[in-house]
């Protein structure tokens, strides 16, 4: 961005180096984190089953949030962009967002089912109508996200503009600014190929941001939320059920407080990962609504930045937790770690034989 008379171009590089300095380690980790249990599921053919099939398409996902990470917290602020090039860097991250939360829901149920329904749960259609499964967790988010790009946005609305100017210059509902460097005048975001001021406001209608928020993501947080409940107070039933035939034969022994310390273990390794991973995106999704309830405020772009990078990282972190507490899935990857630690350690030790 250029600079101006309002210190904006300062500003703005230092939120620049803020959102690098935050999503680049963590959109690298998730990356190779993603990349290694990938190659752990494909290398493996006995784990070329419906329910991994699933997780892979997570994983996959995964990595594109991971990619696109960067981008996100870009999405809040203002930047002068053609109108083309705005549709772009803002729908192409939703879609890889909401295809996530879409492929994160169907793995919480296929293992739901599993767990409620054990003996029919091979026969469900989830497992007889896979690619159908499959194409219902990617094409109905990609519609979706598609919407601004098929006419459903701001683009000639006047009151699109609210709030966006270079920082320093004040802007009145109507669009215009009241400094002689407003980068937001209605002619530049109507003309076809000129720069106009890039921001959220632009390409995404209040009333399509409430559908995304309370039509499509609380509902899946809260229908995750639900079957993990679900899950975790079945598996304390099978448990007391446990208990009750351990007392029948030898009474209470380390047995049971050994099982009663592993779904201690198990609840609270549950309430950490949803604290850390799902608590600060609720935090930001309830933050940026509320702002979109009073249009005329002014919000703190470093807060939004952390936010924004707190919250969607935290979310992409949900699959690396259930991969990484799969044994299935990282014994080959400890296996291949410790392979080629072997081997730097002998080539480290002919080396060392040949200078001796």
């Amino acid at each position: 961005m250029e600079p101006n008379a309002s210190g904006g171009g300062d500003s703005d590089s230092m939120q620049g180096q803020l959102i690098y300095s935050i999503t680049m380690p963590l959109s690298s980790t998730i990356i190779l984190a993603n990349l290694l249990i990938i190659l752990a599921i494909g290398c493996n053919r006995q784990l070329h089953t419906t329910p991994n099939y699933f997780f892979l398409s997570l994983l996959v996902a995964d990595l594109g949030t991971g990619v696109a990470l960067p981008f996100i917290p870009w999405m809040g602020l203002n930047r002068p962009l053609s109108f083309g090039s705005c549709l772009l860097v803002h729908v192409l991250p939703n879609f890889l967002f909401l295809a996530f939360l879409f492929n994160l829901v169907m793995v919480h149920y296929e293992r739901y089912l599993s767990i409620v329904s054990p003996l029919r749960h091979r026969s469900l259609w989830v497992h007889r109508h896979f690619p159908l499964a499959l194409l219902a967790l990617w094409l109905p988010p990609l519609l979706f996200a598609l919407l601004p790009a098929f006419g459903w946005n701001n683009r000639r609305s006047g009151r699109a503009w609210t709030g966006c100017c270079r920082p320093g210059v004040a802007q009145l509902d109507d669009g215009t600014g009241t400094g002689a460097e407003s980068n937001c005048s209605l002619s530049d975001a109507s003309a076809g190929g000129g720069s106009g001021c890039c921001t959220y406001k632009h390409i995404f209608p209040n009333a399509f941001i409430y559908l995304e928020v309370y039509g499509i993501l609380a509902p899946a947080i809260l229908s995750i939320a639900l079957m993990t409940g679900r899950v975790l107070w079945i598996t304390r039933g099978q448990l007391q059920d446990i208990h009750r035939l351990q007392r029948s034969v030898a009474g209470r022994g380390r047995r049971q407080l050994g099982l009663d310390l592993r779904y201690a273990r198990c609840v609270a390794a549950v309430s950490l990962t949803f604290l850390a991973c799902w608590v600060p995106y609720i935090i930001y999704t309830h933050v940026g609504v509320a702002f979109l309830m009073r249009p005329n405020a002014r919000g703190n772009h470093t807060a939004h930045i952390v936010l924004s990078c707190a919250g969607v990282g935290g979310m992409a972190v949900v699959p690396l937790v259930l991969g990484l507490a799969n044994r299935e899935y990282t014994d080959p990857i400890r296996k291949f770690l410790r392979k080629l630690h072997d081997r730097w350690r002998r080539r480290r030790w002919d080396a060392e034989s040949i200078a001796l």
